[in-house]
């Protein structure tokens, strides 16, 4: 069990480190955007970077347990390996109840997202949606190019401003499901639910 613990840390760490060169999962896989934040705010001691993710009235609790985190990830190895897994699933607990989903655990490494999913986040990090645009009937294109450059224009927010991050991530979320929505054939009204 602390094997495999420390084996997610391990790769927790590289895709940190890698993140750039990787595409976005699922919001509750070890390789989503949330988990990111989470291990950007252990590992820089700036709880803003996972804030973001979470309702404000859950602050509060997010911050006592990055504290006790913070007190206990220097014991040993196990410690911090346990200490982090057990951050990380607080954190997409959190993320997934704010979105009105319960938790249903971590998602390994291994799990791949639903089309749509992979292809809205390829899109965010490439900086281009030329190829959703190709996949997609060109009805849907406007809209497409409307809420893509809505989140360009919020990606580079200061850290410290969870607000902007917020607004950052809301706008994520928005066009990752109106893509997910779109590749699955559900063409009606946007409706927000987890991911």
């Amino acid at each position: 069990m602390i094997y495999k613990l420390k084996k997610i840390m391990q790769i927790a760490a590289v895709l940190l480190f890698t993140l750039t060169n990787s595409i976005w999962a699922h919001c509750d896989s070890i390789e989503g955007p949330v988990v990111k934040s989470a291990v950007e705010a252990l590992n820089s001691g700036n709880i803003n970077h996972v804030l973001i993710w979470i309702p404000a009235e859950s602050e509060n609790e997010l911050k006592s347990l990055f504290q006790k985190v913070n007190n206990v990830r220097n014991i040993n190895e196990d410690v911090r390996a346990l200490a982090d897994l057990y951050f990380f699933e607080t954190v997409v607990r959190i993320h997934r109840m704010g979105e009105g989903v319960g938790y249903t655990g971590l998602k390994e490494s291994e799990f791949k997202p639903e089309e749509g999913i992979e292809a809205a986040d390829k899109a965010i990090q490439n900086n281009s949606i030329k190829e959703i645009l190709s996949l997609v009937d060109e009805t849907h294109h406007k809209k497409i190019h409307h809420y893509f450059e809505e989140l360009q224009s919020l990606k580079n927010f200061d850290v410290n401003n969870v607000d902007a991050g917020r607004e950052y991530v809301a706008s994520y979320v928005h066009f990752i499901h109106y893509i997910e929505n779109l590749f699955s054939g559900k063409t009606g009204t946007f409706e927000h639910h987890g991911h």
